[in-house]
């Protein structure tokens, strides 16, 4: 099984996923957020996690992204596709619209996002953030699941929107008036709570990692922000989950590539400790992270 799938707020399910059996991981670092279900997507075989958990009773904060992204890497998964909610930071890109982001920016607070320490060092690199390969993947299913490419004259209709920043915040509370207007001010392109510790895990585990963003509302910097209410936001969010479950179908359907981008190889040079200065557990417990380089 190669193909991970990462729902989020509202995204609890795939509908076609069909032969499904849950199954449960054990990890080093404790309970994924849910049961993986593992089944049939388009011709592929699947692993699709629910990032808050079954009811949605999980924080952004609370999130076990260790435990979620070592559990793929248990079941053999060389891709994840990742669905998120997410606020607008430009007029542009509207609520029901989707965003393929290529960068980030951290604004979270203490969250663990690295599978090292405990003697055992390494630094990956992260100036690209997101797979390239797999987000043209992402963007180019979006498109044939009807979205229009984003233009300079957007259709009335949802459209996908490919690169930009995604800013990731502490939650649970939604930004400021204040901070809203500044990442406006810093260029910044839609607002998150949850995608930047799963890719920075994702790319220690060498697994190649693209986000879906989908657009819900404008962030309070919108003038007509105090005209939005719960119900216009969960009916935008609905609508964002089935939208995003054709365009993962797709994108599903088009995968595996060969994986000649840089997750496929990140450890290579990016371990630091002498392998006789590792703990003994340490390289037990991330074997199927460190193993190949470390016999």
């Amino acid at each position: 099984m190669t193909i991970g799938i990462i729902g989020g707020s509202g995204l609890y399910d795939m509908a076609e996923l069909t032969d499904r059996r849950e199954q449960r991981v054990v990890t080093p670092f404790g309970e994924p957020s849910a049961a993986y279900v593992t089944g049939s997507l388009r011709g592929q075989r699947v692993a699709f996690l629910a990032r808050h958990g079954v009811g949605h009773r999980l924080l952004p904060s609370e999130l076990n992204f260790r435990a979620n992204i070592f559990g793929f890497k248990t079941l053999g998964v060389e891709y994840i596709l990742s669905a998120s909610a997410v606020g607008s930071l430009k007029e542009r890109y509207r609520p029901q619209d989707m965003l393929v982001p290529d960068q980030f920016f951290d604004r979270t607070k203490g969250r663990i996002s690295t599978f090292f320490g405990r003697g055992l060092v390494a630094h990956v690199g992260f100036a690209h953030p997101f797979c390239p390969t797999l987000s043209e993947v992402a963007y180019q299913a979006a498109q044939a699941a009807g979205l229009s490419a984003a233009s300079a004259t957007l259709p009335e209709s949802p459209v996908v929107h490919k690169g930009g920043t995604y800013v990731c915040m502490e939650g649970p509370q939604f930004s400021t008036l204040a901070e809203s207007q500044l990442y406006r001010s810093w260029g910044m392109d839609v607002i998150g709570m949850t995608n930047l510790q799963e890719a920075k895990l994702a790319r220690e585990a060498e697994i190649c990692y693209s986000t879906i963003a989908l657009i819900t509302d404008y962030d309070c910097w919108h003038p007509s922000h105090d005209q939005v209410t719960v119900e216009m936001i969960v009916a935008n969010l609905m609508q964002n989950a089935a939208n995003a479950q054709h365009v993962i179908a797709e994108a599903v359907a088009r995968l595996p590539f060969q994986r000649t981008c840089e997750c496929a190889s990140a450890l290579k040079y990016a371990i630091i400790t002498r392998p006789d200065a590792i703990p003994a557990d340490v390289k037990r417990e991330l074997a199927p992270i460190v193993g190949k380089y470390l016999s």
